[in-house]
């Protein structure tokens, strides 16, 4: 089949493209580039253009025909949204908007959206499953709720089938080094962490130690990207006409960021510095999935998502992406700032 990737020069969105060219799927990336990569679209061919164009949006998909969407494209930093939650609803909501009206017109309705954890806001009881209460505590998490109300919306108006996939925290890298995560500017725990191993920065900074934990640092869900990818492909196969559907994808394991640090040494081998700093207004102590629904009606279970693979991937991509990582260590970068939820 034909699938119409939106953002799919980014980094989930790229992994989801090379798991659907595997399957034997044709591919075709839609992408502004903006924070896509070019180089990154290897299984398909690229589109150019922006979801906030609805001419260019309306035109690609009746160019191109698709069976099915993977719909990427969206703005994911918590702390940007919080600042800017007018780029945030344009983007987010109105932009997927006019990708369901594209849809619409050319009589596509099978569509994948990445949603996530951030929905849940901070929640009370973990873990947590998709009947946990959606009480998103910042735009970021709003806009994305919106966006499955806005999907619901159109399943039961329009026939839609459609399935949104709740990320806890993405990370890793193509275990054949194809891929991997390169965002500018980093703000994901993971990568942050590896570039101090590397010496690219100095240290890394890690925002609170007096949570209700057991280390006193937050605790989350990671889960590689691999298996992320894996679940968009299973995901297409159950959407099913005017019915609307959400999973948690997480590896159900809570890994605080004191775990992700000393991991990262045993797996580089190299010492990390760290920087204790206040923590954030409305990050919370803890966060991680029940993914027992996606294992059973998505069949899908992560086998990529023990952290020492994570970590061991991730680092093979830096050191392909900047060779003598971890060689020497350099201080002339500014420290480092992580983003610890998805």
């Amino acid at each position: 089949m034909r699938y119409f990737v939106t953002g799919g020069a980014g980094y989930v969105g790229a992994h989801a493209c090379k798991a659907l060219a595997g399957a034997g799927h044709e591919v075709v990336v839609f992408d502004n580039l903006s924070t896509g990569h070019r180089e990154a679209v290897k299984w398909g061919d690229l589109v150019v253009g922006d979801l906030l164009d609805r001419e260019c949006i309306k035109r690609a998909i009746e160019d191109t025909r698709p069976d099915g969407v993977l719909h990427f494209a969206a703005l994911a930093y918590v702390g940007e949204s919080v600042h800017r939650p007018d780029l945030y609803y344009r983007t987010n909501i109105a932009g997927t908007q006019n990708l369901l009206d594209a849809m619409r017109l050319a009589d596509v309705t099978r569509i994948v959206v990445s949603s996530t954890c951030a929905t849940y806001g901070t929640p009370a009881e973990m873990p947590i499953s998709e009947t946990t209460p959606q009480v998103p505590v910042n735009p970021y998490g709003r806009t994305k709720l919106v966006m499955e109300t806005m999907l619901r919306d159109y399943c039961s108006a329009f026939g839609f089938g459609a399935i949104a996939l709740r990320y806890f925290n993405a990370a890793g890298a193509d275990t054949a080094g194809e891929i991997g995560e390169d965002h500018t500017p980093e703000t994901h725990l993971i990568p942050l962490v590896l570039q101090a191993a590397a010496g690219l920065l100095p240290n890394v900074k890690i925002f609170g130690n007096d949570y209700p934990t057991a280390d006193g640092t937050a605790v989350r869900d990671y889960v590689h990207v691999t298996d992320l990818a894996d679940a968009h492909v299973k995901a297409l196969d159950i959407c099913a006409s005017g019915h609307f559907k959400a999973f948690n994808l997480g590896a159900g394991i809570g890994t605080s960021v004191m775990d992700i640090c000393m991991a990262a040494e045993r797996v580089t081998g190299q010492k990390i510095y760290i920087e204790m700093v206040p923590c954030r207004a409305g990050d919370p102590p803890i966060l991680y999935a029940d993914p027992a629904l996606a294992a059973t009606e998505l069949g899908w279970t992560p086998r990529q998502s023990d952290l020492d693979t994570i970590l061991a991937t991730a680092w093979a991509w830096m050191q392909s992406a900047h060779p003598g990582a971890g060689k020497g260590r350099r201080t002339d970068h500014a420290d480092s700032q992580a983003e610890h939820m998805n």
